[in-house]
């Protein structure tokens, strides 16, 4: 794995560049100074807690969306546009997170990111109707979009020879967190009165709690500061801008991170349908609203020791495409076992569908796996979340919508199992051993 690279852009070159293309010269191999310990071990406990508070925001709504449509007034389309609003916002503040990145520093960035989710959740229970909400949710998720796009690039700049191993631990964390939320909202909401507001407002405290290892990072500039290892003619100097690759081209014409972004967004589209609505199905097909919570943990809580595994995995295949067709697999006999009898074997469709889940971590190791500098993964981070969530926008409207409509769960579940076929294909493609320098 290749040493990383700084943030700001590299000016020199080391070799000459014809035309559209760039050749590659011989790497000049400079011994990088170690990290300290403690930033080390700081960079870990800061990644552990912000993957903690990255969906805690939206599986603790899932859980209590009967309630909170309820005690809003939201009707089944509204509701269906608060599940996609994570994807929107996460497309719309996520673009901005290279730039804010260059100017102030990732840790710095992830820090407010920790502050904006901590506010966003405390004042999200004070809101008197639907706009306010919707508000105090952009704020928590705006915080949560900046710190999406900036993990795979904090792992690049600290961990550059351990991408899939930390990767598969932030991911962990992150699984973790959803599940907790989706399983421990209920029961906490019941114990504080039956609060829809209090059991939502809660999970400010862990935001809070994972802004203080990040206080230390805000202006740490040794892993920026490191020498690259090797540079070449065709990765120097790419940190560029999000869309551009630093003279060779915009990251717009290559095909991989186009098919890395429409895997992305396919993913999150079943992801947030999961998040958002899968309660509610257990809750109609008879499941007690505790239960429904718990089946919602189960699909999360799988991507615990998935996560951990499959980047890892995926780190050591020259093709990850084979891991997506079995991931994909997964999601196709879980939707057809919900749609078949989801009283039946809820369990077990639950459990299904969790492994389809961890498509997520996959992907993100791919985004670490298809460039090959730390600037290019900041691009290409950036590219292919902000692209994906605009894609995944339509999915949880569209299940809300077909599900007023139609009174029952059939379409929206055939549609989201119709879109697993071509999640399968795009994923193949982005697994693909390519680099997106190479295509620029």
């Amino acid at each position: 794995m290749r040493e990383d690279e700084p943030l700001t852009l590299d000016r020199t070159r080391t070799g000459p560049i014809a035309g559209p293309t760039t050749e590659s010269v011989p790497e000049r191999n400079v011994p990088a100074a170690p990290l300290p310990v403690w930033t080390r071990r700081l960079v870990v406990v800061g990644l552990i807690l912000a993957a903690l508070n990255l969906r805690p925001a939206i599986t603790s709504l899932g859980a209590l969306l009967k309630e909170v449509r309820d005690g809003l007034g939201m009707s089944g389309a509204v509701a269906g546009f608060l599940t996609s609003v994570p994807a929107l916002c996460f497309a719309l503040f996520g673009i901005a997170a290279p730039r804010l990145a260059r100017r102030f520093g990732p840790g710095a960035v992830v820090c407010a990111g920790m502050a904006a989710i901590a506010a966003g959740l405390a004042l999200r229970p004070f809101a008197g109707g639907t706009v306010v909400f919707l508000a105090a949710s952009a704020v928590a998720l705006a915080g949560i979009a900046v710190s999406n796009i900036l993990m795979p690039v904090i792992v690049k700049r600290y961990f550059p020879d351990r991408v899939g191993p930390m990767t598969g631990l932030y991911s962990m964390a992150l699984s973790l967190g959803t599940a907790a939320a989706a399983a421990a909202t209920v029961p906490m909401t019941a114990a504080m009165g039956d609060s829809w507001r209090l059991g939502l407002g809660v999970w400010a405290a862990l935001a809070v709690v994972a802004i203080v290892p990040w206080l230390g990072l805000v202006r740490d500039r040794s892993a920026a500061a490191r020498p690259a290892a090797g540079v070449t003619a065709g990765t120097a100097g790419t940190a560029g801008t999000a869309g551009t690759d630093g003279g060779a081209g915009r990251i717009t014409r290559s095909r991989t991170a186009w098919a890395l972004a429409c895997f992305f967004g396919l993913q999150a589209t079943a992801a947030y349908v999961a998040m958002g609505w899968m309660p509610q199905i257990f809750r109609d097909a008879g499941v007690s609203a505790g239960t429904a919570g718990v089946l919602l943990a189960v699909t999360m809580v799988m991507g615990v020791p998935l996560s951990f595994v499959l980047p890892s995995l995926a780190g050591r295949m020259r093709h990850q495409g084979p891991l997506v067709v079995v991931l994909g697999l997964f999601g196709l006999a879980g939707y057809t076992g919900l749609w078949l009898a989801p009283a039946a074997a809820p369990w077990v469709w639950a459990l299904l569908l969790g492994v389809a889940n961890c498509a997520f971590p996959l992907a993100l190791t791919m985004v670490g796996m298809r460039s090959r500098t730390g600037a290019g993964v900041v691009r290409l981070s950036a590219f292919a979340q902000s692209t994906g969530y605009l894609i995944s926008i339509p999915g949880p409207i569209l299940v809300g919508t077909l599900y007023q409509r139609s009174g029952g769960w059939d379409l929206p579940i055939a549609l989201m199992a119709a879109l697993m076929v071509p999640q399968i294909v795009v994923g193949v493609l982005a697994g693909r051993n390519r680099y997106i320098e190479d295509e620029l």
